[in-house]
């Protein structure tokens, strides 16, 4: 994934750092589980706000150990073990699987064709048991890679390739009354993901002339461009944050709220306090 769905920790009290942290530990040792050590390396901050925002909703019956991590042996940690983190997982596992192969046909690193090649039968698993999920992310990069090829410069069409794959990751029932404010959450949260990304992207690309979609704004625009994104972005997230107030979800509440209102907004300001002070030098 992206990695811009992330919590502003600076900004959660105490007791919130922890859920959050209980999550986050526990998808990595759920993608072990699943997957086997290879799988933590694909841990990253989007599931975890995804495993948060189902288990807030539904509210599952949970198992909250306390276990010894590797990498911080001198204290205990707490994991959160549910059907929904066995979800969150497989997720997780079906979109890195995919990004790599897609890595793989843009730069030809075998080292990522041979990471995709571990992961394939476990993205078989997922397949059975989520068909509907998986069949999103495979369109979802086949309407992308022929967005790059076409050279596609509508921005509303393509990021909504990325909405409507998050839409449909953020539906974990097939039939539910929550689906459809899901399904917009995850819609409007994918745009600002694919948007963000592009910015970040923006001056390696152009250096390797490489396909973005926001080149053809900044050309078209220079002085308005930073204005355009940022409007962009607060639109959608603005729709996202109306999807998820519309839900009745108490449970991690305030983690989700301090995701979708500050926490995607961190790596944006880190780049344009980068921005700055290259400006300055």
């Amino acid at each position: 994934m992206f990695g811009y769905v992330n919590a502003n920790k600076s900004t959660l009290v105490e007791s919130d750092q922890k859920i959050y942290q209980n999550y986050y530990c526990g998808l990595c040792q759920d993608l072990k589980r699943v997957s086997g050590p290879r799988g933590q390396l694909l841990l990253n901050y989007d599931v975890t706000f995804l495993a948060l925002l189902l288990s807030g909703l539904y509210e599952p019956k949970e198992d909250v150990k306390s276990f010894t991590c590797r990498l911080h042996p001198t204290q205990k940690k707490t994991i959160v073990k549910s059907q929904i983190m066995d979800y969150c997982s497989y997720m997780d596992i079906a979109l890195s699987y995919y990004n790599l192969l897609d890595d793989y046909q843009d730069d030809g690193k075998r080292g990522k064709k041979r990471m995709a090649d571990y992961f394939e039968k476990f993205v078989l698993e997922a397949e059975k048991k989520y068909p509907r999920q998986v069949a999103a992310i495979r369109s979802y990069i086949e309407k992308q890679n022929l967005a790059e090829k076409s050279q596609e410069k509508n921005l509303d069409k393509v990021a909504s390739y990325t909405g409507e794959m998050l839409g449909e990751l953020c539906k974990f029932y097939d039939e539910d009354v929550w689906n459809d404010d899901l399904y917009t959450l995850g819609y409007y949260l994918g745009r600002f993901i694919y948007v963000m990304d592009a910015y970040e992207d923006m001056e390696k690309d152009q250096k390797k002339c490489d396909y973005n979609i926001l080149s053809f704004h900044n050309e078209e625009c220079p002085n308005c461009y930073e204005t355009f994104v940022r409007q962009f972005l607060t639109t959608q997230m603005t729709e996202c944050a109306k999807a998820f107030e519309h839900m009745p979800i108490l449970k991690n509440a305030e983690v989700i709220r301090n995701i979708i209102y500050s926490g995607v907004w961190t790596k944006y300001d880190y780049l344009q306090v980068k921005s700055e002070r290259r400006k300055e030098k």
